[in-house]
């Protein structure tokens, strides 16, 4: 199982408003897609002082590689990926991905 969480760094308030119009079109792709499960986000709260600039995030879990790259493949992902890009500041250099494999 892959768990795949995605943190981000909206570029001010702004940013921030069009990450969360990004998060029902990845919710649906989510839901829609074989092997995809547990869509969640929400503001990071940073309780322990390590990772304040990244305001905002989402993770989901995906049976394997293959659901994962299916997701990846999705139009509606790309779509919305793309909306992420543009509200994070610095672009692709404002969000910080991670997979890890449980």
């Amino acid at each position: 199982m892959l768990h795949h969480i995605v943190l981000m760094e909206p570029d001010g308030p702004q940013g921030l408003a069009r990450i969360g119009a990004a998060m029902p079109i990845l919710a649906a792709v989510c839901a829609a897609l074989p092997g995809a499960s547990g869509f969640a986000h929400g503001p990071n709260r940073d309780f322990e002082g390590k990772s304040a600039r990244f305001a905002y995030g989402f993770s989901v879990c995906f049976t394997d590689r293959a659901a994962h790259l299916a997701y990846e493949a999705h139009p509606d992902h790309i779509r919305a990926g793309a909306m992420l890009v543009a509200a994070c500041k610095g672009g692709h250099d404002g969000i910080f991905v991670a997979d890890l494999e449980v």
